[in-house]
């Protein structure tokens, strides 16, 4: 029975002046060929047809008698005729092919549209018939591309028969290619795979290079559009690493990928491969030896639940019951044909290893196993199988109205009206609530998969990284959630699920990311900077070794995770740190880190341990590395005050100091000899006051006193100056030179006596002598805050030590000293004036002033027992108690002094130098809010303004009275 006399209307005509130019059109050629009763009969089915979709009508018109070769045939009998055409292209030449396969294809599209829209054929049989030609079509294209190289003598014979054209080369159809489930406008999915030393090739050829151009030119033969249109859109991506592989894959490469990197998505992508043309021997061994790869018969909880995380990534933004037909993918949406593939394929990659009934590409057929063998139920199985047929139908129809790869019902209602027609249903409406059935059942039975699981997606929606395409949904998610290089952040996280990096490159590892990727997502958006997190992140992610080991990590303490992102969203510095060294994150192992930061207290016996002079250098980087981290992140999130800050940061210093003091003493010694003498360290500036923070410089001076007056090296017979000066060029070297672990501080000797001018170490008594008279003001304000870290003896250090005391407690002339105060701010006002709103430091009221009124008042007092504070707070603190008459003042000062701390250790650790708070985002505006005891960052500003104002009226009261 021809296809004429089984047609029967499809549905209403949408469009009848559409209807009527196509009737139009093919009454004169009907006419001429004597056609016209039989055109007539067929009308009422066509009629709806023709009045819904421009591109059949067009099909119909620009051809009729193509029209009437399909109305006059059985469909069956067409089809068989169409691929016994296109199988005869093989032997023609390459633009024959080109012309025939897409006059064909024009061909089955009209066959395999009426047979559907007519109700002649079912779903298997359309899709049957389109992946029917699909194969008949490449193995044409492939027979054109073998032709051309022989031609062109890169091919050195053409091969016939089971191994094909080009021997060695052969086709692997995946997807719903594979599956035989091609829906009407689809792409291809094919990989494309040789044996290097099986292709026939010329002397000179090289098997790579000649494999991936022919691969491109059978690629071009079907997708390049001409006059005639194209065949297919080819998509090659589903290969092995399509990012960084050439179109063509050797065997021994592709199975080194599965067996080493390859993925739960891919092995899902597999379940449906087969072979499709070139060498169907090797094509066949090929998927044979794949075979365990597929079907692992043994599975952990980590592998499950990463299987499980194919359908878990799934997530709709703000949805509920209400799923409507306007605008609904039919493909990838809520409710739609990926949810029922997912359904299937993730329950068959746990279940076929050991059930080979459940390896059927077919997804329908799949459906029917898994009821039988009792893993789903008979109402269930049925639901499902109902809605993948009417969801693949819905999809055909959209795809007929213009020929698009469109998997979307229209939300313009006049659109929607045309699918409705060609699915029958003469009112939208109907239409309307039928798909919405359809989507709330599959959606519905979808969830009941796994459910009470670990969620991988999130709140702002679904997160897909599986696959070789930017997932639309998962790009509207990033959106969503501040990203604004989504498409990059997706890019990333898929090359990483790829192996590319040490942190995924075992399976363990890609099992742990896939529950990490959400979390660490969501961690990023939450600093109001999501792209500079992430990219942060990606550059320390990319550098670690012990993936899974961290990965794991964060999984176990979420609230480490969205530290260390808001680190590196809001501390460039310390992500750097982070990205060269990300061995750093080992501290985190401790279960100390969170408790009181202080110096490590393995810090002198590692650099003790260190092998000589250079790897103590080197330890004493790492050390510094591990431990300002821990105090980066403690400030970063609110767990440390400024005030520990500080003393964390100098306890640091102090210990780094003492361990390469001892080692620079150590290496003087080695080259020259002992010397029988005494020497110590003494921190001023931030460091002898314990108030450093993440950028502060060390400034040193060293103190030295031979135990004899002509006192000399062992070896070299150095003085005690040069014995000590050496000594002191050394430690310098080994806190601020760079070395392969990094930088240290950076040092400055310039407050020791006479400055630049004077030698680098000062003896003991040039020390005496010069702050007994010589010293001006600025450096006895210096000296307020020297205090020594490190001495060659516990009695020099208590000596050194008195002599700093005693040089602050000689009387001062308080006029004097004032007048030298203001001086020296008015110059510093005028050779150093801030650099803005936000430099705490020099600005009116800023720390500088507040130095000054707490150094001031300790050196006019001290002679007569004042306190002496190396601590800025506690040097207030005393004075309060000690200063009656500028209580009220000093409080305020002391008051201020805090709200800047609290402030500058977290500007410090977070932003570059020169960059303004004004202009980061609103999440460190407002966390930098709260270390100020501010509501908010406006408020904050205003608070710090008028604390600023306060503090520089008490300096000019202070000092000038």
């Amino acid at each position: 029975m021809t296809l004429l006399d089984q047609l029967t209307p499809c549905g209403p005509i949408v469009d009848e002046k559409a209807a009527a130019r196509a009737m139009e059109r093919l009454a004169p050629a009907a006419e001429q060929a004597g056609w016209t009763e039989s055109l007539n009969r067929a009308w009422p089915a066509l009629a709806p047809v023709f009045g819904a979709s421009p591109y059949l009508a067009a099909l119909a018109t620009r051809a009729p008698d193509r029209l009437r070769r399909v109305l006059s045939d059985t469909p069956e009998h067409g089809l068989e005729e169409f691929l016994a055409v296109t199988a005869t292209l093989a032997g023609s030449d390459t633009a024959t092919v080109e012309h025939g396969l897409r006059n064909l294809k024009g061909d089955m599209h009209l066959l395999t549209a009426l047979a559907d829209l007519g109700g002649v054929w079912d779903l298997d049989a359309v899709t049957g018939a389109l992946t029917r030609f699909a194969d008949a079509a490449v193995a044409s294209a492939m027979a054109a591309a073998a032709r051309d190289a022989h031609l062109s003598g890169r091919l050195t014979e053409l091969g016939e028969g089971p191994g094909g054209p080009a021997p060695g080369l052969f086709a692997i159809a995946m997807g719903k290619h594979g599956a035989f489930e091609l829906n009407y406008s689809s792409d291809i999915d094919i990989s494309f795979f040789y044996e290097p030393g099986s292709l026939p090739l010329a002397p000179g050829v090289e098997p790579a290079a000649f494999a991936s151009r022919f691969v491109e030119r059978i690629a071009e033969i079907l997708q390049r559009r001409t006059a005639d249109g194209y065949v297919f859109r080819v998509d090659l991506r589903l290969r092995p690493d399509p990012s960084s592989t050439p179109a063509a894959v050797s065997v021994p490469a592709a199975m080194h990928y599965y067996q080493t990197v390859g993925q739960n998505w891919e092995r899902a992508a597999l379940i449906k491969a087969r072979a499709l043309a070139g060498d169907l021997p090797a094509a066949t061994a090929f998927l044979s030896e794949l075979q365990p790869f597929i079907w692992r018969r043994n599975l952990d909880f980590a592998a499950i639940a990463d299987i499980h995380a194919i359908k878990r990534q799934i997530h709709a933004w703000k949805t509920d019951d209400r799923l409507t037909a306007a605008g609904a993918d039919l493909k990838l949406g809520r409710g739609g044909i990926r949810e029922v593939e997912f359904y299937v394929q993730t329950q068959q990659l746990i279940l076929g290893g050991r059930n080979p009934a459940l390896r059927s590409p077919r997804t329908l057929d799949t459906l029917e196993t898994l009821a039988a063998a009792g893993h789903i139920s008979p109402v269930a199985a049925t639901d499902m199988a109902g809605a993948y047929r009417t969801l693949r139908s819905l999809e055909h129809r959209a795809q007929m109205l213009a020929d698009d790869q469109t998997h979307r019902l229209p939300e313009s209602k006049v659109d929607r009206r045309r699918i409705a027609a060609l699915a029958g249903y003469a009112q939208l409406r109907g239409f309307d609530a039928a798909v919405g059935r359809v989507l709330r059942t599959v959606n519905r039975r979808y969830g009941e998969l796994f459910a009470g699981e670990e969620p991988l997606s999130s709140k702002f929606g679904s997160l897909i990284f599986t696959g070789v395409d930017d997932d639309a949904e998962t790009l509207a998610t990033l959106k969503r959630m501040g990203f604004t290089r989504g498409a990059a952040v997706s890019g990333t996280i898929r090359h990483w699920h790829h192996g590319h990096i040490a942190a995924t490159r075992t399976e363990r590892g890609r099992e742990v990311f896939t529950r990490l990727a959400p979390r660490l997502l969501e961690a990023a958006a939450a600093t109001g900077s999501p792209d500079t997190a992430f990219a942060r992140f990606a550059d320390f992610f990319s550098g670690l070794s012990l993936g899974v080991q961290v990965q794991s990590m964060f999984l176990a303490q979420p609230r480490l995770l969205e530290l260390v992102v808001r680190v590196m969203a809001f501390a460039p510095q310390f992500a750097r740190t982070l990205a060269k060294r990300p061995a750093v994150l080992d501290a985190m192992l401790d279960a100390t880190f969170f408790g009181p930061i202080e110096a490590p207290i393995d810090s002198a016996a590692r650099l003790a341990a260190a092998p000589g002079f250079e790897a103590a250098m080197d330890e004493a980087r790492r050390l510094h590395a591990e431990a300002a981290f821990r105090v980066a992140v403690q400030v970063m999130g609110g767990v440390a005050t400024a005030e520990g800050a500080g003393h964390a940061f100098a306890a640091l210093a102090d210990a780094l100091i003492g361990g390469l003091s001892r080692a620079s003493l150590t290496e003087v010694e080695r080259l020259a000899g002992r010397f029988d003498g005494e020497v110590a360290v003494i921190a001023l500036g931030k460091c002898g006051s314990r108030e450093m923070s993440a950028k502060s410089d060390l400034d040193l001076m060293t103190l030295y006193r031979p135990a004899h007056a002509h006192g000399e090296s062992a070896i070299r017979g150095w003085s005690a100056q040069t014995f000590y000066a050496r000594f002191t060029q050394r430690l310098v070297a080994a806190l601020s030179a760079p070395t392969a672990a990094g930088e240290l501080y950076k040092v400055d000797l310039q407050l020791r006596p006479s400055g630049t001018a004077g030698p680098v170490a000062v003896s003991f008594a040039a020390f005496e002598s010069y702050y007994a008279g010589e010293a001006e003001t600025w450096e006895l304000l210096a000296m307020c805050r020297a205090r020594v870290v490190w001495a060659s003896s516990a009695a020099f250090a208590a000596q050194a030590a008195d002599a700093v005391e005693r040089s602050l407690r000689r009387p001062r002339d308080a006029v004097a000293c004032a007048r030298d105060v203001l001086d020296m701010r008015s110059l510093m006002a005028a050779e150093r004036p801030p650099r803005g709103f936000w430099d705490l430091k020099l600005g009116e009221g800023g720390m500088v002033d507040m130095e000054f009124c707490a150094q001031y008042l300790q050196l006019i007092h001290a002679s007569a027992g004042g306190p002496l504070r190396q601590n800025t707070d506690e040097a207030l603190g005393a004075l309060i108690a000690a200063e009656p008459s500028h209580r009220a003042l000093l409080e305020g000062v002391q008051r201020a002094w805090r709200l800047q701390q609290n402030l500058s250790q977290l500007l410090k650790i977070a932003l570059d130098d020169g960059a303004t708070p004004d202009e980061e985002p609103a999440a460190f505006r407002r966390l930098l809010a709260k270390a100020g005891g501010a509501r908010s960052f406006a408020g904050l500003r205003a608070k710090l303004a008028a604390s600023r104002e306060a503090a520089h009226a008490a300096f000019e009261t202070i000092v000038k009275s």
